[in-house]
């Protein structure tokens, strides 16, 4: 760990048990006051840290806000992990949970087949946004403003001849996402692995994570999945939601 990262996770600590000055967090750090204020100033351009009216420094909102969305993401995985079991023992192919993490969104969670092949996709890792069907699935129900955050970082690069490359594509394709109630991936990243994609929602009704169900094209193209595994993964995403807290 650098030790600029290392200084600003103990001022966030200290600053965590009670709002310090400048002086205090450089004494704390054994530094210069110069260099803590550095630090604070990232901090708080960032959202992790606030400077306080009477000079004195805080932890951030953005900062209450991330530790809320990790409780939330424990929860989810928590009450998703046995779903997600059941349903990939029933349709035999990879099941992934991804969850909406900030300006990011991650893999939760994922159930391999156990005699089939196994992708590339990893638990804490983040989706490529402009191929993913878990993706599309949560951005499809987000504020407009919230999505052209996503699509200002997306590269759009093609990785096969169905990825979608620009932006006016793909909100086409979250509005179609948000039509049907479900998002796919048609060999936009692989072009020998398909999915169907499904929305999962906390208590409120807002779209925190979706589930997938992703298989080889040669075992079941697009179409299969639609029939034979569509209606199990609603039904599926649609339980956790519920046990989440949310009440169609």
């Amino acid at each position: 760990m650098s030790q600029t990262v290392r200084r600003a996770i103990d001022i966030l600590e200290f600053v965590a048990r009670s709002p310090r000055t400048q002086t205090e967090v450089g004494e704390h750090l054994g530094v210069h006051r110069s260099t803590a204020l550095r630090i604070l100033e990232s901090l708080t351009e960032g959202g992790l840290a606030r400077r306080l009216p009477d000079g004195r420094y805080a932890v951030g909102y953005r900062l209450a806000g991330l530790a809320q969305l990790a409780l939330d993401q424990f929860g989810l995985k928590d009450v998703a992990t046995e779903q997600l079991r059941e349903l990939g023992e029933r349709c035999g192919h990879t099941v992934h949970l991804a969850a909406l993490e900030g300006e990011r969104i991650v893999y939760a969670d994922k159930v391999d087949p156990v005699d089939g092949v196994r992708l590339y996709s990893q638990i804490g890792r983040p989706v490529t946004v402009h191929t993913a069907g878990v993706a599309k699935a949560i951005l499809a129900y987000l504020p407009r403003e919230r999505v052209d955050a996503f699509l200002a970082d997306c590269d759009f690069a093609p990785h096969t001849a169905t990825t979608i490359t620009d932006a006016a594509r793909y909100r086409a394709a979250l509005d179609e996402t948000r039509g049907r109630g479900w998002a796919v991936d048609d060999g936009e990243y692989e072009d020998y692995v398909n999915c169907v994609a499904v929305p999962v929602r906390d208590s409120s009704g807002a779209v925190i994570a979706a589930v997938s169900v992703t298989a080889l094209k040669a075992k079941a193209d697009l179409a299969a999945l639609e029939v034979d595994v569509l209606p199990d993964l609603m039904t599926t995403a649609e339980t956790i939601s519920k046990e989440l807290g949310w009440r169609p």
